[in-house]
């Protein structure tokens, strides 16, 4: 078993764009950004089909990037899970129950727990409905609701640390109530809404962008979390490909990742 002889680690969080399928072209870009991204733990959205992650993982075996996953399919075509390197430690894989308010075409949050060295969390992935009406904004509120309660209730049962992230599909500043009923009273740090110095996750068109995707922490969690880590990942860039060949090419979506400390728990 592979030991982590470092004092840290990364926790990243990247949407495929797998809405319409991830072809077999788009693919192997994708693995030469997760090669280049190189992170301990990779929370995924919109994978599509579901056998894209096996093909992934293999693709990366072939660079000699050994990652083992988790995944439990969901009711849709779109489904969440994790990369994570060996020596990571997993358990515990399950679906958040209701949070895809009983609609077979809408995602429920995947979470697992996860340790790392002397540091133990548990992930929640989500990928909130999409849209910029009220009524979907509306929708998200309940889901969040349902996200919010489990992350309670896993607090309740003695695990502090959380880290909730994937596609939000919230803009902060715009979509207020659900980063209210996502975040609770003061129990969620947003560090995608302050800690970020770059301000776009989602590439639209005509050079357009805007943040939906989320990295939020427990607020007893911030002993662990390196403080300004979070950044996103320009892998546009460390491809060289550009940011417009990148969104055709690779995702509409740039990975965040996140640094913690992993020689203590302070749980």
């Amino acid at each position: 078993m592979h030991t982590f002889q470092r004092t840290t680690a990364h926790i990243a969080a990247w949407n495929l764009e797998g809405y319409n399928g991830i072809p077999e072209k788009r693919i192997k870009k994708q693995i030469e950004g997760l090669a280049v991204l190189d992170a301990e733990v990779v929370a995924l959205v919109e994978i599509n089909p579901l056998s894209a992650l096996e093909t992934i993982k293999d693709g990366l075996q072939m660079k000699g990037i050994t990652y083992h996953s988790s995944i439990i399919p969901q009711s849709g075509k779109l489904h969440l899970g994790i990369l994570y390197k060996e020596g990571v430690l997993v358990s515990n894989p399950r679906l958040i129950e209701g949070s895809d308010l009983g609609d077979p075409n809408k995602r429920k949050g995947f979470t697992i727990d996860v340790k790392i060295g002397k540091f133990d969390f548990t992930l929640v992935v989500v990928h909130l409905k999409s849209g910029r009406s009220l009524l979907n904004q509306r929708v998200r509120d309940e889901q969040a609701k349902i996200i919010f309660n489990f992350i309670q209730e896993t607090r309740t049962n003695g695990r502090e640390d959380i880290i909730l992230t994937g596609d939000f599909n919230m803009i902060p500043g715009q979509d207020i109530s659900n980063f209210h009923h996502l975040g609770g009273d003061d129990v969620l740090d947003f560090l995608s809404s302050w800690d970020l110095q770059a301000r776009f996750s989602h590439i639209l068109e005509k050079g357009r962008a805007n943040l939906l995707d989320g990295f939020a922490i427990t607020r007893t969690f911030s002993k662990e979390y390196i403080r300004g880590s979070l950044r996103l990942f320009p892998m546009h860039w460390s491809m060289d490909i550009g940011r417009e060949n990148y969104k055709k090419e690779v995702s509409d979506h740039l990975p965040f990742v996140a640094a913690f400390r992993i020689d203590r728990d302070r749980d």
